[in-house]
C-alpha cells in the first residue's frame, strides 16, 4: 500500500512560563511510501520522527495536512480502524502472558466481520511465530527471553493482524552491538517475505543505509533529503545530511573559490568549474583522499590505525572544522608512522562545497580537476 504525507504539521502547546508560542514538532512534511518499500525516517533526537509515526498510526492528530493510504483519506480516522501495526522501543509486551498470548492479544479484540473463531486465531498466531523463527519460545513469558528474542514476538504481535502498514519505532535502539546487526538483517527479511510497507524511525544512520529501501533525513521537524540510501550519501542537499550520513563521519573544512578554484588553507586544492568566488564549507569524505607525495593538501600527522585492508590516517589541519581529520586509504600506500606530515589529492566526486551561509549544496558546472 502507497503511503502519501502532504504538508504533514504537528503543533505541541510550550509547556512553562518561560516559554512563548508553540513547539512545532513536525513542520510541513510532504513525502511518498512507495507500496511493499522500508522507509527510513533518520535524524537526531527531538527532529521529529517518532511524532511523524504517531501521526501515521493515528495516535496523534496533525494540526495541519493530509495523510493517504493508498486512494484513502486516514487523516481523521481511528488508529484501530488503521489497519496499522506498530513496534515499539520498549517491545511493551505484557509481562503476566506467554509468547503465544501476547502474539495472539490483537486477534481477540477484533470485532464484528473481522473477529476469527479461536482456530483461525492459532493458525495464524503460529505462521506468524514461524515466520519470525519463535515457534519454540511460545510457552515461554516475556521475562525468560532475551532482547532479541522480545523484539521478534513485538514484531509477530504487530504482524499478525495482517496489518497494512508496519511501523518500527527505534526497535533495536535496546539490543546489544552483534544482536542490533543481527535482529536489523532479520527485520529486513521478514519485510521482503511479507511485502508490507514499513516505516522504520532510527537515529542510527548505518541501520538505516544498510536496510532500508529509501530514507528521508529530518532536522527540527523539517524534511532535510528523502531518496535512495546510496543517492543520499552521495549526492546530498546540504551540509547537514551530508554529516549526519557516513562512518567515520565527513571531514569538513572552511574553504574559499577563487577564480574557479578551490582552496583550503589558502592552498589550491582542486578546480570547481562554474562556482563564483565565495567563501564556502568543504566537506571531503574519508574514502575521498589518496596518499601522494606532491598532493596539494598537506597536513600534520597524528597515528594511523589499522583497520585490515584498509587504513585510517589521522591528521590535523587549521582549516578543519574538528581539528583532526580521518582519511580511508589503502594499506599499500600506507605513510610511514613516524613522518611528521602527510599530504593528500582529492578524488573530486568526494568533494562537496556548501554556501558558507545558507549550508546547501553548490552544484560544480563542469568536471573538476585537481588544481
Amino acid at each position: 500500500m502507497k503511503i502519501i504525507l502532504q504538508n504533514l504539521t504537528k503543533e505541541f502547546p510550550a509547556r512553562g512560563k518561560k516559554t512563548s508560542g508553540n513547539v512545532m514538532a513536525v513542520d510541513h512534511f510532504s513525502c511518498q511510501i512507495p507500496d511493499g518499500e522500508l522507509m527510513g525516517l533518520l535524524g537526531p533526537s527531538g527532529c521529529g520522527k517518532s511524532t511523524t509515526l504517531n501521526l501515521l498510526c493515528g495516535l496523534e492528530q496533525p494540526t495541519e495536512g493530509k495523510i493517504f493510504f493508498g486512494e484513502e483519506d486516514v487523516t481523521t480516522l481511528s488508529p484501530e480502524l488503521r489497519g496499522v501495526g506498530m513496534v515499539f522501543q520498549n517491545y511493551a509486551l505484557y509481562p503476566h502472558l506467554t509468547v503465544r498470548q501476547n502474539i495472539r492479544f490483537p486477534l481477540e479484540n477484533l470485532k464484528g466481520k473481522d473477529r476469527l473463531s479461536k482456530e483461525e486465531m492459532e493458525k495464524r498466531v503460529t505462521e506468524t511465530a514461524r515466520l519470525v523463527q519463535i515457534q519454540e519460545l511460545m510457552d515461554r513469558k516475556p521475562g525468560e527471553l532475551s532482547g532479541g528474542q522480545q523484539q521478534r514476538v513485538a514484531i509477530a504481535r504487530a504482524l499478525v493482524k495482517f496489518p497494512k502498514l508496519l511501523l518500527l519505532d527505534e526497535p533495536l535502539s535496546n539490543l546489544d552491538a552483534r544482536l542490533r546487526l543481527q535482529t536489523r538483517e532479520e527485520i529486513r527479511k521478514i519485510q521482503k517475505k511479507t511485502g508490507i510497507t514499513t516505516v522504520f524511525v532510527t537515529h542510527d544512520q548505518d541501520e538505516a543505509m544498510s536496510i532500508c529501501d529509501r530514507i528521508a533525513v529530518m532536522k527540527n521537524g523539517i524534511l532535510m533529503q528523502q531518496g535512495k540510501p546510496q543517492e543520499v550519501y552521495d549526492h546530498p542537499a546540504n551540509l547537514f545530511v551530508a554529516k549526519f550520513l557516513g562512518t567515520p563521519p565527513i571531514n569538513v573544512f572552511s574553504g574559499t573559490v577563487s577564480k574557479e578554484r578551490l582552496l583550503i588553507g589558502g592552498q589550491p586544492v582542486l578546480s570547481v568549474p562554474g562556482v563564483a568566488d565565495q567563501n564556502v564549507w568543504v566537506g571531503i569524505r574519508p574514502e575521498g583522499f589518496l596518499i601522494r607525495p606532491d598532493g596539494p593538501l598537506e597536513c600534520e600527522m597524528n597515528r594511523i590505525e589499522v583497520m585490515g585492508r584498509d587504513i585510517s590516517v589521522i591528521s590535523t589541519h587549521a582549516a578543519c572544522t574538528e581539528g583532526t581529520l580521518r582519511s580511508i586509504i589503502s594499506a599499500e600506500t600506507a605513510p610511514k608512522e613516524d613522518a611528521k606530515t602527510v599530504r593528500f589529492a582529492l578524488k573530486p566526486e568526494k568533494v562537496f562545497l556548501f554556501h558558507a551561509e545558507t549550508e546547501a549544496v553548490i552544484p560544480v558546472s563542469g568536471e573538476r580537476k585537481e588544481s
